[in-house]
C-alpha cells in the first residue's frame, strides 16, 4: 500500500523542502570558502590579511565546523523528507523540525547576536526564513486531518 499526503502534509513538505537550499548553500560556502565572510571583516574592523595567521586558524576551523554542520542537517532533512515523510511515517513529522531547529535556532541567534553588537550585516534573514519555515512545516504537518492516506489501488 502506498500513502498519499494530505493537503496539510504536503504544505508541510514544500514548507521543508524549501528549507533545505539554504544550509546546502550556505554549508558549501563555509566549507570551502579560503577566508572568513565579508561580514565577518566588517564584525571585526580586520581584513583577512590583517588577522593573526593563529586566528585565521580557528576562524577556519569554526567555519568549516559550521558548513558540515549545515550539510548534515540538509542531509537528514532531506532523507527523511523523502523516505519516512512522504510514507507517512509519524515520528517524521515531528523528527524533521527538531531536527532543523536544534541546528537553526543557534544561528538565527549567533547572527542576531552579530548583528546587534557590531557593524556587520550577517545572514539572520536566512535563519530566520528556515525558522519559520520549519515551524509553519511541523504546524501543518501536526494539525488534525494530516495523516497520510492508504492508497487501497496500489
Amino acid at each position: 500500500m502506498k500513502s498519499k499526503m494530505t493537503g496539510s502534509l504536503k504544505a508541510a513538505f514544500v514548507c521543508y523542502l524549501l528549507t533545505l537550499p539554504v544550509p546546502i548553500i550556505f554549508g558549501l560556502i563555509y566549507l570551502f570558502r579560503p577566508e572568513f565572510m565579508p561580514y565577518h571583516a566588517v564584525a571585526v574592523g580586520q581584513s583577512w590579511s590583517e588577522v593573526d595567521p593563529a586566528f585565521r586558524i580557528i576562524i577556519l576551523a569554526l567555519m568549516r565546523s559550521t558548513g558540515g554542520g549545515m550539510l548534515v542537517t540538509a542531509c537528514a532533512i532531506g532523507i527523511l523528507l523523502f523516505k519516512a515523510f512522504k510514507q507517512g511515517i509519524r515520528w517524521a513529522y515531528w523528527a524533521i523540525p527538531v531536527i532543523g531547529l536544534i541546528s537553526t535556532l543557534p544561528k538565527l541567534y549567533a547572527t542576531i547576536y552579530v548583528a546587534r553588537n557590531t557593524p556587520a550585516s550577517p545572514p539572520w534573514m536566512a535563519a530566520a526564513l528556515v525558522t519559520i519555515l520549519l515551524v509553519l512545516g511541523s504546524i501543518l504537518s501536526m494539525m488534525p486531518g494530516a495523516k497520510a492516506k492508504q492508497d487501497q489501488n496500489s
